[in-house]
């Protein structure tokens, strides 16, 4: 045990002690000793809410038009679409105070060495997004400061990295500002896109293709809750481990809910007014002035809301592949990264298609719920700092065969019911574009875990006998 817990030693250090306190945080994925707990549980609520206000949602809720839909079928398809995927992460949320532990590391233990696997997926999502809402942002910066385009996408990356490297406490109180900041400037976007005498949306599809169309909106509205999961325990993870679990579910169930349909809705009502999806086209709309700078400062906040997220869970999925790296030199990392992509992206005709794979890469968390809830299940009684503090070892985990296996095969069960730009199943393709796939891969991987982890358990069971019974030889006990 001492050796294991020796190498978890990397992944501690300074580790903020109060709601406020501004010590750099260099504690990495090593579990939050109880006695080391704060924190209110309002903050469930603003760390969920906060970096969803931002215009990928607004855009997103026009979608619901493109497919044909009406405002009253697209609003039920939203909010509908929303609660279920919210659902996971606000589970997710409650492991935190019980384990202390992050989402990513903690899943080292249905995983095992496999985790290097959803780890490093984890990890280029993070930076990956990180590039998309940062494209965005680092134009809104530009505008707002008449800077050329790489100092303001620098500008946004290197405000969402302070805000990552000082870590945990920082991000909650960025969350907490930027609630009531984006609040007011979402509010003047509202009212001013209603002012441009917008006509609700009607049905212009039928029959099964209405049906068809739903479906495909409620599972896009899903996945921008979901794609969440993956990042929940990370912030909570200080809370007392007698937090209220109702109150962190509702409270984060709430904030992604409130925010998404919040921000979908706009763009389900608006879809006729919101043409042109850049920075610029959103301060045209709100007739430049005094509101126009108000939507620029809207963008670039609501970029560094949601990338320092990104930065700070990308820092702690690095550390759960096995990489002895301090997190904050990891998150500064991501943020370079990320500035580089941007670039890149900008250069040329890139970012439709990168959006497109990084959408279609999002489906793997569907399974990885599966698996790691049904882990959970089953030794929940054991998920205590204390155990996991020498579990979490990389050379104490076990092959995670069962895990991966599951993993992977649930994910190639997963195409065939896929609608993508990239991909579209044919199963999707019968059913008139319905995307199914995400609740394919969450029940495929669920029951395929369940069945092999009892196959593990099995063949273990039998290695751990075999040995004593082959040292007893025919005539008792060696001595």
């Amino acid at each position: 045990m001492t050796g294991a817990t020796d190498e978890l030693r990397v992944y501690e250090g300074v580790r903020p002690t109060r709601t406020g306190d501004t010590a750099l945080e260099s504690q990495g994925m090593a579990p939050i000793p109880e006695e080391h707990r704060y924190g209110g549980v309002y903050r469930m609520f603003t760390v969920w809410f906060t970096p969803n206000m931002e215009l990928s949602g607004v855009f997103t809720g026009t979608l619901a038009v493109v497919f044909g839909l009406g405002f009253g079928l697209g609003l039920v398809a939203i909010i509908v679409g929303t609660i279920i995927g919210s659902l996971p992460v606000a589970i997710l949320c409650t492991w935190g105070p019980r384990t202390g532990t992050a989402q990513v590391p903690l899943a080292r233990l249905p995983f095992g060495k496999t985790i290097v696997l959803p780890g490093t997926v984890q990890w280029l999502s993070s930076i990956a997004w990180d590039a998309l809402v940062g494209l965005f942002g680092g134009q809104a910066a530009q505008l707002l400061f008449h800077v050329p385009f790489w100092i303001g996408v620098a500008i946004v990356l290197v405000l969402e990295g302070a805000v990552s490297v000082y870590g945990y406490e920082f991000v909650h109180r960025l969350q907490e500002w930027g609630s009531a900041i984006l609040i007011v400037l979402f509010v003047v976007l509202s009212v001013r896109i209603f002012q441009h005498h917008i006509v609700l949306p009607h049905d212009t599809v039928h029959g099964g293709t209405l049906v068809a169309a739903f479906v495909l909106m409620v599972t896009i509205s899903l996945s921008a809750g979901l794609s969440w999961a993956s990042y929940a325990s990370d912030y909570s993870r200080y809370m007392k481990p007698t937090t209220s679990r109702a109150g962190i579910f509702w409270l984060t169930l709430a904030g992604l809910t409130a925010s998404y349909v919040w921000v979908e809705t706009i763009g389900l009502a608006g879809a006729s007014v919101l043409s042109d999806q850049t920075a610029a086209g959103v301060r045209t709309l709100m007739g430049g002035g005094f509101l126009g700078v108000l939507a620029l400062i809207a963008i670039v906040f609501g970029s560094i809301t949601s990338n320092s997220m990104n930065d700070y869970t990308g820092s702690l999925a690095f550390q759960a592949l096995g990489a002895r790296v301090r997190r904050p030199i990891i998150a500064a990392v991501v943020a370079v990264i990320a500035f580089a992509a941007i670039l890149w992206m900008n250069a040329g005709d890139t970012s439709g298609k990168f959006t497109n794979v990084l959408l279609f890469i999002g489906y793997w968390i569907a399974p990885f719920c599966a698996i790691v809830m049904i882990d959970w299940h089953y030794n929940k009684d054991r998920y205590t700092p204390s155990f996991l503090r020498g579990a979490l070892a990389f050379r104490r985990l076990g092959n995670g065969w069962p895990g991966l296996v599951a993993f992977v095969v649930a994910f190639g069960i997963m195409v065939p019911f896929m609608n993508t730009s990239i991909v579209v199943g044919p199963i999707a393709n019968a059913l008139q574009g319905a995307d199914l796939a995400f609740y394919v891969g969450f029940v495929v991987a669920g029951v395929l875990y369940y069945v092999l982890r009892r196959i593990a358990a099995d063949q273990q069971a039998k290695q751990a006998v075999t040995p004593s019974v082959d040292a007893a030889g025919p005539g008792g006990p060696e001595l």
